[in-house]
């Protein structure tokens, strides 16, 4: 069933003395804003006994679609209209900006700088309660494999990752630029799982992922996947290298032999 909602101004009938006042609302949008800022009339509506708004088309450069609306009124058994406000208010097909979105929201990768502060919401599924001060925390961890009971209960952090925030995390690196489908990876001698240069982490995370130590990698002191790679492959060998297609040069420079002892 639908239910339509209807206000009480819908029920009103426009004063028919407010709503004649169509000259008196165009002079007062005149005066205020000159007469290339307003166009036709477009129509009226009323707000209450005896209160009408008249609506102009808004001529300003910059403001399609949008409208003037000057709210007139006036006293009981009086026939003389007074202009309440005129107003610049949007129309069905005006521009508008977008919805604004509050800046933690608009945050990407990279925007945070020195004294930023990114607040994190209490009910953040990439977190889980960390140490509560209880000796059983059973309840306010989510047991299995990837998240023990008890998997750290000294370090006192209030919150800790989520399953989720994990499953998150390490879907975002592996599909990165530090995980096997990059260029680099593609190119690479040999995978980091058998690199020298990788350090392992402990934690469910450590069975996917380590940290690169190369300083000449340019993952160096970035998580990659066991699956990634670079040049600096520590066993890697120049035979290993894999040069690019050699470009074929064509020379078309003929020069012709002469004979210098025939005339």
């Amino acid at each position: 069933m639908t239910t339509t909602i209807v206000r009480a101004t819908d029920l009103l009938s426009a004063d028919p003395i407010c709503a004649a006042a169509q000259d008196e609302a165009w002079q007062a949008v005149l005066a205020d804003h000159g007469p290339e800022a307003v166009g036709t009339h477009l129509g009226t509506h009323a707000d209450d006994e005896r209160v009408v708004t008249h609506r102009f088309v808004c001529t300003l450069p910059g403001y399609p679609g949008w409208e003037w609306h000057v709210s007139v009124t006036r006293a009981s058994r009086s026939r003389r209209v007074t202009v309440n406000e005129v107003t610049l208010a949007t129309g069905i097909e005006a521009l508008v900006p977008p919805a604004w979105v509050p800046w933690a929201d608009r945050l990407r990768p990279g925007d945070l700088t020195a004294g930023a502060v990114a607040p994190t919401a209490p009910d953040d599924a990439r977190l889980a309660p960390g140490w509560s001060g209880e000796d059983d925390l059973a309840e306010v961890l989510d047991p299995g494999p990837l998240h023990p009971v008890n998997w750290e209960p000294a370090l006192q952090r209030r919150r800790v990752p989520s399953a989720y925030g994990r499953e998150s995390a390490a879907s975002r690196w592996y599909s990165g630029e530090h995980g096997p489908r990059s260029p680099l990876a593609k190119s690479a001698p040999g995978p980091c799982g058998t690199c020298g240069w990788l350090l392992t982490m402990g934690g469910p995370l450590g069975q996917m992922f380590g940290i690169c130590t190369n300083l000449l990698s340019p993952a160096d002191g970035r998580v990659v996947s066991f699956d990634h790679g670079c040049g600096g492959h520590s066993e890697a060998t120049p035979a290993a290298a894999r040069p690019g297609r050699v470009p074929t040069v064509v020379d078309d420079l003929v020069v012709d032999e002469l004979d210098m002892g025939h005339s």
